[in-house]
């Protein structure tokens, strides 16, 4: 029988317990335990409050991790949407936007995401694999406890199982949990002989049964913008999928509008992006369940608008925030520190960027079991080597978590 293990003290223990998971937040409403102590067995949290008094109640029938010197503790970060499998570089991409192109030239000139198809598809697992632990690992390390991850960058069945094996194989070699997204509606692939349309179809009867029967993802992603697919495209497909038993996220409104619409009337569980997003399209978002997914990254990658974060809290929207790590748009990959960026341009509070990448993270991958310090969830946290929880979001990711725990095992 496992035997209760009890961590701390910390000087705050932040849970993000008792939070709403709609609209604007107030640091006030943040619960902190001062002292605090976390009792955990088998991976989840037993019981969360005062170190001294948990250590009284369960009096010498446990272990001890005493944590040394200052730290606050909070829920392992959620990283909601990533594209990390992948191979090659385009940094070559990255001068040409530095020198006036935008990313639909970029595209048009054999660029953007068709030239990391190509270099993907020639990649062989091992490679991939060898990526996908780095980067994931990285990730890690910053305090990224569950990760999200898409395929999308070799659009045909075969390169997108051979991604999304890519991706579970990882994910059974380290700690940290992947989250697999199938993204084969990226773009339309350069030698697919037939209508954006027509591709989809092939997705549906070819490679998505693949996938349901292997058990390889549960969620169905797809680009609707300029350059990628209508809403008109996309909506039978997201259909099928959906009929299916897949769960839907949409890539919306990164340059023009259409997705916040479909992903409102399908029951999209996400819709990420939503840099070109309009009034109109935030009072659908506030009047739904779907949530939206700010992605800073591709914001400084590009050098555009940000997500109009305030607008959407105050509506009444929930808001969860990506890294959106990416070889093209996005390719920094620092979820705290992008987090810590649009909170200041968008002045939300820190309760509202906090939990953009704890539980409201979660939230945008339908994970119930993660993203908050309470009983019977993961033991999945985090430790920062100071004494007050505003230092980490201040220092704008330059302050890193010095302690992780992943299912109540030290890292």
């Amino acid at each position: 029988m496992a035997k209760n293990k009890l961590i701390g003290p910390f000087v705050q223990l932040l849970t993000m317990d008792k939070l709403p998971l709609m609209g604007s937040l107030n640091d006030s409403q943040l619960e902190i335990v001062p002292n605090g102590g976390v009792v955990v067995c088998d991976g989840k949290i037993v019981r969360v409050g005062n170190f001294d008094q948990l250590y009284s109640a369960y009096s010498g029938r446990l272990t001890i991790e005493r944590i040394d010197g200052d730290m606050v503790a909070m829920p392992g970060m959620i990283d909601p949407h990533t594209h990390i499998c992948w191979a090659g570089s385009r940094a070559n991409d990255y001068s040409l936007r530095l020198a006036g192109k935008s990313y639909p030239e970029i595209a048009q000139s054999g660029g953007g995401i068709g030239d990391t198809v190509l270099k993907t598809r020639t990649a062989n697992s091992e490679e991939l694999e060898a990526r996908l632990t780095e980067r994931a690992i990285g990730h890690l390390k910053n305090g990224v406890t569950t990760i999200e991850v898409k395929s999308g960058y070799c659009l045909n069945t075969a390169g997108e199982i051979k991604l999304l094996e890519v991706i579970r194989n990882v994910n059974q070699k380290l700690p940290v949990d992947l989250i697999a997204t199938c993204l084969a509606a990226h773009i339309k692939p350069a030698d697919f002989n037939g209508s954006p349309a027509d591709y989809l179809e092939s997705i549906v009867k070819e490679l998505l049964p693949e996938i349901k029967n292997r058990g390889l993802s549960k969620r169905i992603d797809i680009f609707i913008d300029k350059g990628a697919f209508t809403p008109e495209e996309a909506r039978p497909y997201l259909i099928q999928a959906k009929q299916m038993g897949f769960d839907l996220v949409i890539h919306g409104e990164q340059f023009t509008t259409g997705g916040v619409a479909l992903s409102c009337e399908l029951g999209a569980i996400s819709v990420d992006h939503l840099e070109a997003i309009q009034d109109q399209e935030i009072k659908l978002l506030a009047a739904s369940n779907v949530i939206p997914v700010a992605l800073p990254g591709a914001s400084l990658g590009l050098g555009c608008q940000f997500a109009p974060a305030r607008k959407l809290l105050d509506a009444g929207c929930s808001l969860a925030i990506g890294s959106d790590w990416n070889p093209g748009s996005a390719p920094m990959g620092d979820l705290l520190m992008q987090t810590a960026i649009l909170g200041i341009f968008e002045k939300m509070t820190m309760a509202e960027s906090l939990a953009a990448i704890t539980f409201r993270a979660a939230a945008a991958l339908g994970l119930t079991d993660r993203g908050v310090l309470r009983i019977g969830l993961l033991a999945d946290m985090i430790g920062f080597p100071t004494s007050d929880y505003r230092e980490i979001l201040y220092n704008q990711g330059s302050l890193k978590p010095s302690m992780i725990w992943k299912r109540g095992g030290i890292l």
